[in-house]
C-alpha cells in the first residue's frame, strides 16, 4: 500500500479482506505503536543514539484536497499550490525519529520550537537556511546545543558556522529520499493529516 499508493480496497485478494491490512495501520494513526515504543524506551529495551547532533529538514508533499477544513488537515496554499510540509528530526546516522506536518505556506522556523520539544539532549543541531533565526539560535545555545545553520542571503551580518560539520546534513536528505520511494508518502493521497503522517512513520 505504501509503495504503490493504491486504495485500500485494491489490496491483493491473497492477503484477505482489505480491513485486515488497514486495521494495524489505523492503530498507528491512533498512536498505539508510538505509545508502545515509549514504554519500551522507559523499560530500557530500546535506546536512541541522538546525543551529538540533530538534523532538521522540510520536504513538500502535494496536497490535492480543496474541501472545507483543509487547514485543520495541514494543507495550505503556497506558490506550488496546495501543499503540506514535513519536518523531521534524525539521529546521528540519519534515522528519523520525529516527524511533524505543517501547512505548506508556513515558514520552516515557525515549526522548529514544536519539533525540538522531541529532540532531547544534543551537542549540535544541523539545519538548512530555512531555520536561520536569531530566536532559534538563542534558544539552542540556552539549551547547551551549538546551531550549525547557514545564514540567509538577506542577512545584513553573516553568521559563522562549521561548514565541515554541516556537510553531514546529507544524512537527513538521504532519509527523505528513501522515504519518498514509497508513493503514498511522496504524494499525499490521504485527506486526513493523521493518516498521512502515519504513512510517513510506517516505513
Amino acid at each position: 500500500m505504501l509503495k504503490v499508493g493504491c486504495r485500500w480496497c485494491d489490496c491483493p485478494v491473497d492477503n484477505g479482506p482489505s480491513t485486515k491490512i488497514y486495521n494495524p495501520f489505523n492503530c498507528c494513526r491512533r498512536g498505539f505503536w508510538l505509545k508502545l515504543l515509549d514504554v519500551l524506551i522507559d523499560a530500557g529495551a530500546v535506546t536512541w543514539q541522538h546525543g551529538y547532533r540533530q538534523h532538521l529538514y522540510q520536504g513538500a508533499a502535494l496536497g490535492v484536497w480543496r474541501k472545507r477544513g483543509r487547514r485543520d488537515q495541514t494543507i495550505g496554499r503556497s506558490r506550488g499550490g496546495w501543499t503540506t510540509k514535513v519536518h523531521a528530526l534524525t539521529d546521528v546516522i540519519g534515522r528519523p525519529y520525529s516527524l511533524m506536518l505543517m501547512l505548506g505556506n508556513i515558514s520552516d522556523v515557525t515549526a522548529a520550537p514544536a519539533l525540538l520539544e522531541h529532540a532531547g539532549r544534543m551537542r549540535y543541531l544541523l539545519g538548512d537556511k530555512g531555520y536561520d533565526a536569531d530566536r532559534l539560535r538563542r534558544s539552542l545555545r540556552e539549551a547547551g546545543a551549538i546551531p550549525v545553520i547557514p545564514s540567509r542571503r538577506n542577512r545584513k551580518r553573516t553568521v559563522r558556522y562549521h561548514k565541515q560539520r554541516h556537510r553531514e546534513r546529507h544524512l537527513v536528505e538521504n532519509a527523505f529520499c528513501r522515504l519518498k520511494d514509497f508513493r503514498r508518502v511522496a504524494t499525499r493521497y490521504d485527506k486526513l493529516a493523521a493518516k498521512f503522517l502515519s504513512a510517513w512513520r510506517s516505513p
